[in-house]
């Protein structure tokens, strides 16, 4: 049991490097495919939701939770693209890939793995990670889940939007070019599959788990953060983006706005639920084998 528990973390740990390799790459935009970052920002992160979810709780909670993300998220995004609603109005370019019915198959996935990861930090910040889900913090820790995932999307959408250009905002919008009901729309959505999944798992506890078992997942979340600071822009851009009302927004004051966000929120947010996770219950000698089970 000792031996499928190591290799499990290694495999985790091997995600979270091809992860960070994504966001090294990013040092290297207009030199290197978008696309295959694009993979490397996504497949990696989700495949260890999968993985870690499935030792969190169990493998078919896991694909429950997974379920979850992307039936909500692509049902927010595809009525958002034909009405407005919750984001805004906006198009998918090509630089993600393939689509189905105008919404990108990398986008949707990208729920999943910070999604996850956003949920872990909810749960360790509200000290839920060792109790059943229940009382206040059914509500309490989606509401915390969702604030976490928003402000992901608030440190990153004027890179995606105005630098790499996966996608363009209609009426442009205060925030370098991205209108702010976005993130009411990002906030709305999240919240909707958090509260879904903390109602299926209402009053069932995660397996006992070690601090380290937590602290990967939080590592997640903290590489997205720091991967911010590796965001370049190509010297094809110039100085200067103009979204759609004709507004000029400078290229560096993105790109420090997105550094701040990272440093000043992002990163004290890993920081707090790091040492939160040290105050996890450690699991007994009876208990290792129901955590190392993948079922």
């Amino acid at each position: 049991m000792q031996t499928n528990e190591n290799q499990t973390r290694f495999l985790l740990m091997a995600l979270l490097l091809l992860y960070l390799v994504s966001r090294v790459l990013q040092l290297f935009a207009g030199q290197v495919p978008n696309l295959l970052i694009v993979i490397l920002h996504v497949i990696p992160a989700a495949l260890f939701a999968a993985i870690h979810g499935g030792r969190t709780y169990r493998s078919r909670d896991a694909v429950v939770f997974i379920g979850l993300c992307l039936a909500v998220g692509c049902f927010f995004e595809s009525v958002s693209l034909r009405t407005g609603f919750p984001f805004g109005h906006y198009r998918f370019t090509d630089l993600m890939g393939p689509k189905l019915l105008d919404l990108p198959i990398m986008l949707a996935l990208a729920y999943v793995g910070m999604g996850y990861s956003s949920w872990i930090l909810g749960l360790i910040i509200m000290q839920s990670q060792d109790q059943r889900l229940s009382g206040k913090n059914l509500v309490v820790v989606p509401l915390v889940a969702s604030c976490i995932m928003t402000i992901w999307d608030f440190s990153m959408d004027p890179i995606w939007a105005d630098i790499d250009h996966a996608w363009v905002w209609r009426d442009g919008g205060s925030f370098y070019g991205v209108p702010p009901g976005n993130f009411f729309g990002w906030f709305l959505t999240t919240y909707v599959f958090y509260q879904l999944f903390a109602l299926y798992i209402r009053n069932r506890k995660t397996v006992p788990a070690p601090a380290s078992h937590w602290r990967l997942a939080i590592l997640l979340y903290a590489l997205s953060a720091a991967g911010n600071l590796f965001v370049v822009a190509p010297a094809s851009l110039g100085d200067v983006f103009v979204d759609a009302t004709g507004k000029r927004w400078l290229i560096s004051s993105i790109l420090w706005a997105c550094r701040l966000i990272s440093v000043f929120v992002m990163l004290p947010l890993g920081l707090l639920a790091w040492v939160r996770a040290s105050r996890s219950v450690k699991p007994c000698p009876e208990q290792v084998t129901q955590f190392v089970s993948i079922e």
